[in-house]
């Protein structure tokens, strides 16, 4: 009998826990899928460009098809439309464990030039990536230079 009230004592006490975590993270599901999306999003960037950037730096050996398909994935980002990931309110001094800057919302038209720039520059390494190390060099700073303006201007920083 006293191990069955020690079993029942111990689960409201783990579903009052649970009720109070739930209580304190009052961000709504949905709405936490966006910032999830744009998060993975943003890992898959990271991914790619980390492949495209090793050999641009000559950390890693050029290989042709790897850089070509790590670029036409860059593109390929570049084309999803993510209206549905920048929820106002979804900025990192809102919510945590994002580090997009309330700026997005205050200038989006600036944030949409931003990442329109990405796009085309992602395009554009698309078409060179592949054919030589020379030219995944030359288009990948484009790249490189969108992605820091954005991040720059709506992205809070690690420091």
């Amino acid at each position: 009998m006293a191990k069955i009230a020690r079993l029942t004592g111990a689960l409201a006490l783990g579903g009052l826990m649970a009720t109070a975590v739930l209580a304190e993270s009052h961000i709504d599901p949905a709405v936490q899928r966006a910032v999830d999306a744009r998060q993975a999003h943003m890992t898959l960037y990271s991914f790619n460009l980390g492949t495209l950037g090793g050999m641009a730096q000559d950390k890693i050996p050029y290989d042709a098809a790897m850089a070509g398909t790590a670029a036409s994935n860059l593109a390929a980002l570049g084309s999803v439309d993510q209206a549905g990931y920048w929820i106002e309110g979804t900025d990192a001094g809102t919510i945590e464990d994002t580090r997009a800057k309330a700026e997005i919302w205050t200038d989006m038209a600036d944030f949409e030039e931003k990442a329109m720039a990405l796009t085309n520059a992602s395009a554009a390494l698309a078409e060179v990536a592949g054919t030589d190390l020379d030219s995944l060099k030359a288009a990948f700073g484009d790249v490189g230079k969108a992605c820091g303006a954005c991040h720059e201007t709506y992205r809070v920083s690690d420091d």
